[in-house]
């Protein structure tokens, strides 16, 4: 009779321990509005730092093109000649005094100069905050993934628990019952307390998590996240494209730096033409008390500074953009085919993970909890494959978290730049 009995709770346990094991993971979440990775993405974007950066770099470039197209300021001159000397010109009795009006003349197209650097640095900084922008967007996917993953290892972890709970309650009974050595008690009591240890592990690490998103996009993320953003991997494989930087966002920025050092060459040049400073004004003769026109005009002599050296910097610079950008193309090509690459195999090894290997590692735990209620299995078959599920369960969840990361790595290397902003006329 006792026998009886301990079979059919060994059997109560075991259909438990099954019961556990199917709970899906969407039922697990907490009850709440879903905080989806677009509402993320976009309170990260009003509240990084690194945006504030950015757009007070786009100010200070705007400010920049406007102080360079502004001409430069007159100035007024005044001159005394012929006074405080010996004999006549003791005193202010044949003092002349002399007002002039000095307009700098710039030639060479120096302004024009001026703001194509400004502009080409206006764009360059605004396609740092395009950068800025996708760089977040990055790191904040990159953040809900992980937090989506952390609970749902945290879920797999507590369910590993029950699961454990009720082999050990399947085991006293075998024990009392004289089915089953003392040790197997011991045995699954040992899972249990690793089990335990495991739930602890997770929701600390679920916790940090959350927290690192709540301080990423700047606010306390009470909701639940979207569990279907871990889920969605393509059905079928596909391989790397051609993998091409036009358009990216870093050939965009090796543009914009090749686009000021041209711009710098041009600078360069411009200054090597002397500007005029023409002067009218007007003269008093103190002893007549005549007025007269005066008329000046002032050009420098380049005698020790022509600006050659100037035109060789900016040349020489300009070089190290052009061969900057070659080395750019290389580079954002061989990551764009690693990275397409990347995201093939994580999805390739997604799709297995949770699919076909997470159904064969069920099946094999139900096979294996069916043979240990009715005796045909041992202890260590059952716990072998109870730990091979949990095993495949984490791999499906760190595969998917991986497919996804890497996903948006690649997404990032081939987001397109912003078109060129419009400038103003000269």
């Amino acid at each position: 009779m006792h026998r009886i009995v301990a079979a059919l709770l060994a059997a109560t346990s075991c259909v438990a321990v099954a019961q556990a094991q199917d709970i899906s993971t969407a039922d697990q979440q907490p009850v709440g509005a879903v905080f989806t990775l677009d509402q993320a993405i976009a309170a990260a974007g009003a509240s990084a730092p690194s945006a504030d950066a950015a757009q007070s770099e786009v100010a200070a470039a705007q400010a920049v093109r406007t102080v360079a197209g502004l001409r430069p300021n007159p100035s007024v001159q005044i001159e005394v000649e012929n006074i405080v000397g010996s004999g006549p010109y003791e005193g202010f009795n044949q003092a002349e005094t002399s007002v002039n009006f000095n307009v700098p003349i710039e030639l060479g197209g120096k302004r024009s100069a001026r703001i194509a650097v400004a502009d080409a640095q206006t764009n360059r900084a605004l396609l740092i905050a395009a950068i800025t922008q996708a760089d977040t967007r990055l790191q904040v996917t990159q953040l809900y993934i992980e937090g989506i993953a952390a609970e749902r290892r945290a879920v797999a972890a507590r369910d590993q628990l029950r699961i454990a709970r009720d082999a050990l309650n399947a085991a006293k009974v075998r024990v009392q019952a004289g089915r089953a050595s003392p040790i197997e008690e011991q045995r699954a009591d040992v899972n249990r307390l690793n089990a335990l240890a495991g739930v602890e592990r997770a929701e600390r690490l679920a916790g940090a998590a959350r927290i690192n998103l709540e301080r990423r996009v700047g606010r306390p993320v009470t909701g639940t996240l979207d569990v279907s953003a871990l889920d969605q991997v393509p059905i079928a494989a596909y391989g790397p494209l051609a993998a091409t930087s036009i358009g990216t966002l870093a050939m965009a920025a090796a543009d914009a730096d090749l686009a000021i050092a041209d711009a710098g060459v041009r600078l360069a040049k411009s200054q090597r033409v002397p500007d005029l400073t023409v002067g009218p004004g007007i003269r008093r003769l103190e002893a007549t008390n005549d007025m007269a026109a005066i008329f000046s005009i002032s050009l420098p002599i380049p005698l020790f500074n022509s600006g050659r050296a100037a035109v060789m910097q900016a040349s020489a610079e300009r070089t190290r953009a052009e061969a900057r950008r070659r080395m750019t193309t290389l580079d954002v090509e061989e990551a764009i085919t690693n990275a397409q690459v990347e995201a093939s195999n994580a999805a390739t090894t997604a799709r297995t993970a949770s699919g076909p290997a997470l159904a064969a590692a069920q099946e094999a735990a139900r096979i294996a909890r069916i043979g240990y209620r009715e005796g045909k299995f041992g202890q260590l078959d059952l716990l072998d494959a109870e730990r091979t599920l949990a095993d495949t369960r984490l791999a499906a969840i760190d595969a998917l978290a991986a497919y996804q990361t890497a996903k948006a790595r690649l997404e990032r290397l081939i987001a397109p730049a912003p078109a060129p902003t419009p400038q103003r006329g000269n």
